[in-house]
């Protein structure tokens, strides 16, 4: 029996998305899977290539969005293309083209700053010397310990405040060497592909992604496909040395890095 290539598993795979593109829609995460992951995410750059494929999309696919753990608006700051949606702070926030402001997701309603109270009960000084940066997001707030002097110390570290945050009412997510505490509840890359799903009526969906939060995303991309709302969905795993050991297995198609994911979308632009 004759192997199949890599190249004609991927072509198999997007045919979908490529034979009806105005009910299609390509859904793609940020760091790690368009930009290289940095030591700093105030440092991440998008290439210029992928800005530009991204712009091509939106002109022939029905909906383009960028999903992210990042603000919406600080995302769309990063990517830098008009005309594609925004989900931010892990689908707690919306940007839909030609919006100002993100919309944000109505359970957050009164719970706003309740990560941020929390760890302003912390020793400020102890966590920067215990190797933990805080990032503040908003209603979540993200420690990294991604180049600390001991990181494996400062992974122990975050795992205590996420066991006590957890008593808290808030809702660790954790992701490659860091930890995001947020009000428990609503939001989630699975409710930020939902949300941009619903906006038309689209028969396939792509997403690719490269960490475990994505892995909630493929899983409404299922979903909605077992349940009869998209005729196909495609997960594509970006897969790096720092990937969730069940990525690959979680995935319809899986791409080296950054690169391999642009790849997919030239492909798509065709």
């Amino acid at each position: 029996m004759p192997q199949v290539s890599a190249a004609e598993t991927a072509a198999e795979a997007l045919a979908p998305l490529r034979a009806d593109p105005e009910r299609a829609a390509v859904l793609t995460d940020i760091d790690g899977t368009l930009a290289p992951i940095v030591e700093r995410p105030e440092l991440a750059a998008v290439p210029d290539g992928a800005r530009a494929v991204l712009a091509e999309l939106s002109g022939r696919f029905g909906i383009v969005g960028c999903v992210s753990g990042r603000r919406a608006a600080e995302a769309r700051d990063l990517v830098g293309v008009e005309g594609i949606a925004y989900a931010g702070n892990h689908g707690l926030e919306l940007l839909l083209p030609g919006d100002s402001e993100p919309r944000l997701d109505p359970s957050l309603e009164g719970r706003e700053g309740a990560a941020s109270d929390y760890l302003e009960q912390l020793d400020a000084e102890a966590l920067l010397a215990g190797g933990l940066r805080v990032e503040d997001k908003g209603p979540i707030q993200a420690l990294h310990w991604r180049g600390a002097g001991d990181e494996q110390a400062a992974a122990a570290r975050a795992r205590e405040i996420a066991a006590e945050a957890g008593k808290r009412g808030l809702e660790p997510r954790w992701g490659r060497k860091v930890l995001e505490l947020r009000p428990a509840g609503g939001g989630g890359k699975d409710a930020a592909v939902g949300a941009l799903i619903g906006i038309g009526k689209f028969t396939a969906a792509i997403y690719g992604g490269d960490d475990r939060t994505d892995l909630d995303a493929f899983a409404r991309l299922r979903r909605l496909r077992d349940e009869g709302h998209l005729e196909a969905a495609i997960c594509v795993g970006v897969v790096s040395d720092e990937a969730p050991a069940d990525l690959e297995e979680e995935s319809d198609l899986t791409v080296e890095g950054p690169p391999g994911w642009l790849a997919v979308l030239r492909a798509l632009a065709g």
